[in-house]
């Protein structure tokens, strides 16, 4: 049996009892016997490892695919869509997720010595998983049901897997979360601010100030990192939660578009209309309306918050 093949196998066991399942710190694997709805979420800094089926993760409005045998890496917080596309009862969708943290990386960027590659300004990319890389997750795995050796064993696993993520494909991408220093620290403090304060107008200048950097210079590595500016994040991340409260509490649409700091009812209605293909009230009805006849419902009648999670 090949890495891949195991490695299916353990997480469809391990899912059996549920869809979703937290193993150790920080790690989370789920499956999925059919496709997905398009839900919004804030994906952190994470790698995802598929180990059947296909996912797609949408960063305004590009798509980012992976398969069995692919994985996604992460480096910022990110306002994004995601579902499983192809998923079945006999073949589900399975999918290994692990946080990407600063501090577990940095200390490994001291054993790396000078860098191979340029440093990586960008938020997202797909790669294939490297056999060493599969190996040390396969491990991880088979002691999902053993808390005992996993308690001791996993943070060793995980130092290994982010080792060989250091020195992978989207090496210089997973080098970047661990600067202190570096641009796309400077980037995700920018990030956080605009998370926080979202109802709340935005200045590019100040808000390049509080990071440290000029103007011209944030909004290039912004840009570079998110694949949009400052003002089109906050508007994702606006929309993206209208739609959640939308489905979650009762308010008319006027209510909702004042609430996540929109000034203007036709303003909210016509850009929530660009990004989700119908206006707010209508896209409300048909997802509840999915939801009611089963259709997805695990993911449409009770849309998640915008939480950090793995893409």
């Amino acid at each position: 049996m090949d890495l891949l093949d195991e490695m299916r196998g353990l997480i469809t066991r391990h899912t059996a009892d549920g869809p979703r399942r937290r193993i150790a710190d920080g790690v989370t694997i789920a499956s999925a016997d059919r496709p997905t709805s398009p839900v919004g979420t804030f994906s952190s800094p994470s790698l995802a490892i598929v180990a059947q089926g296909v996912k797609r993760t949408v960063l305004n409005g590009v798509p980012y695919d992976y398969r069995a045998g692919q994985y996604l890496v992460v480096s910022v917080d990110l306002p994004v869509i995601g579902q499983a596309l192809e998923a079945s009862p006999d073949k589900p969708f399975v999918v290994f997720s692990m946080s990407l943290r600063p501090a577990d990386i940095a200390p490994l960027l001291l054993e790396t010595g000078a860098a191979g590659k340029p440093p990586a300004f960008t938020g997202m990319a797909v790669s294939d998983a490297s056999p060493e890389l599969l190996d040390p997750v396969v491990r991880l795995l088979r002691l999902a049901d053993r808390p005992d050796d996993l308690r001791v064993l996993a943070p060793g696993y995980q130092r290994e897997i982010l080792w060989w993520l250091i020195n992978g494909d989207q090496g210089a991408l997973v080098r970047q979360i661990g600067l202190v220093d570096g641009n796309l620290a400077h980037i995700s403090r920018g990030i956080r601010w605009i998370r926080e304060h979202y109802r709340e107008q935005l200045t590019v200048t100040d808000l390049a100030e509080l990071c440290g950097m000029s103007a011209s210079s944030f909004h290039r590595h912004f840009r570079a990192a998110t694949s949009m500016t400052p003002v089109q994040f906050q508007k994702q991340i606006r929309l993206q939660t209208a739609r959640t409260l939308l489905m979650t509490r009762s308010g008319n649409v006027a209510e909702i578009g004042y609430f996540v700091g929109y000034e203007s009812p036709s303003q909210f209605s016509r850009e929530y209309r660009k990004v989700f293909g119908a206006s707010p009230g209508r896209d409300a009805a048909q997802l509840s309306a999915m939801g009611q006849d089963g259709h997805d419902g695990q993911d449409v009648a009770r849309p998640r918050e915008l939480v950090d999670e793995p893409a």
